[in-house]
């Protein structure tokens, strides 16, 4: 099985065409109730212009290649989508593989590193950030929008998607970030796939 997931995730992952991804990723959601959005309303925000950051194009394709891991298991001190993640490996993997930004290595190091936003100005992408272990900054995942993130959450689960406003998260809720300019960047791993394909197991 695990021999044949790095091909499973090249077949997951989308490419390029950010735009179409972008709707691809609406349309999925909607399709996997992962949404209260109404049909015909985007659930990508609108670009603002005074805010740091990638390209909305570009949060959009690292979503998508956030969801291309669903149901990689976890493993604590994972970095990579053969053998697993940790929460902050995956995040870390996540913006590595799409965008080509190495992120620190632990939760509370991306947080530091980061750009503190309000919970309202979340848009696709941005980082957020729980306490569960007693301690500022425990988790880490990636919000895809509609109050929804994915992350890795602990030993025995896998990579998936949560709802912010269950009663758990929303009690541990310790912030949200957008990643900007000033994290180190290097050519991102350029990866072909369908994006129908990404959530038909969730």
């Amino acid at each position: 099985m695990n021999a044949c997931r790095p091909i499973f995730f090249l077949l997951l992952l989308a490419g390029a065409q950010a735009s179409a991804q972008g709707d691809d990723l609406d349309r999925l959601l909607r399709e996997r109730g992962l949404t209260d959005a109404p049909p015909g309303q985007t659930l990508r925000a609108a670009p603002d212009p005074g805010a740091a950051g990638a390209p909305a194009d570009r949060m959009s394709e690292l979503v998508v290649a956030a969801m291309g891991a669903i149901g990689v298991p976890y493993r604590m001190g994972g970095n990579n989508y053969d053998s697993g993640f940790d929460c902050s490996g995956f995040v870390r993997a996540v913006y590595g593989q799409s965008l080509g930004l190495t992120l620190p290595r632990q939760a509370a190091q991306q947080a530091a590193a980061t750009h503190v936003i309000e919970r309202e100005q979340l848009r696709p992408g941005d980082l957020v950030f729980f306490n569960t272990l007693r301690r500022a900054y425990s988790h880490v995942g990636i919000y895809v929008g509609d109050h929804k993130f994915i992350h890795s959450p602990r030993p025995g689960a896998a990579v998936r998607i949560e709802d912010m406003r269950v009663n758990y998260w929303n009690r541990r809720f310790d912030g949200a970030r957008r990643v900007t300019g000033d994290v180190p960047v290097r050519a991102p791993v350029q990866v072909a796939a369908d994006p129908a394909l990404l959530l038909q197991n969730y």
